[in-house]
């Protein structure tokens, strides 16, 4: 089993990176937005809970998004062989729980990457997604206020994983190959990967 938490500012090219490692490793992707939008989308009752505080722009209780992980952790076949986690946990205190809710299911997170790349490159990629899609959000206001998010929700979870001695900084900088050779290279140095890949 390897349970991955993977970091990356947006324009950092974490999706592509993500389905490089769940192809790989055979790893089943949260990604907690998708989760929590199919608890609501099937009416489960913790989608009813999550949709009372999603409907009225607030949070998410972090107790509540660790019940929906937990629910799909042993209700899901595919999360035996190991979990990509995306988009959790975004604070210490996620973090926290994460780890208690693994450790009571004989499991942990082996590794964090953390695809690293200056803020003018993610500018630079946004800018030209925006242009080619045509997405609004994709703009210079919008982005720069997103990066701020970001690095003010993600250093204090660099430092908490750094200090468990599993935080992986990559370079997100150059071909989309390079990038996952240096992720795959960094895996095995920490010895948290099978020999021979998990194909699926």
């Amino acid at each position: 089993m390897l349970n991955l938490v993977i970091f990356g500012a947006p324009g950092s090219g974490k999706g592509t990176q993500s389905e490089l490692l769940i192809d790989e490793y055979g790893l089943f992707h949260i990604s907690t937005g998708e989760v929590l939008r199919d608890h609501i989308a099937r009416g489960t009752e913790l989608g009813k809970i999550a949709d009372s505080y999603i409907s009225k722009g607030q949070l998410i209780p972090d107790e509540l998004m660790i019940d929906i992980l937990s629910h799909l952790l042993d209700s899901d076949e595919r999360t035996r062989k190991g979990v990509i986690f995306d988009g959790f946990p975004r604070t210490i205190n996620q973090a926290k729980a994460l780890k208690k809710m693994l450790a009571e299911r004989g499991s942990k997170v082996h590794a964090v990457v953390g695809l690293e790349v200056e803020d003018s490159e993610l500018i630079d990629r946004l800018l030209k997604r925006g242009k080619d899609s045509g997405r609004a959000d994709d703009n210079l206001d919008t982005i720069t206020q997103r990066l701020h998010v970001y690095h003010s929700q993600t250093q204090p979870l660099q430092e908490y994983y750094r200090n468990e001695g599993k935080y992986h900084s990559i370079n997100g900088t150059g071909s989309i190959d390079e990038i996952f050779s240096t992720i795959k290279q960094a895996l095995e140095w920490a010895k948290v990967t099978p020999k021979e890949p998990i194909k699926q």
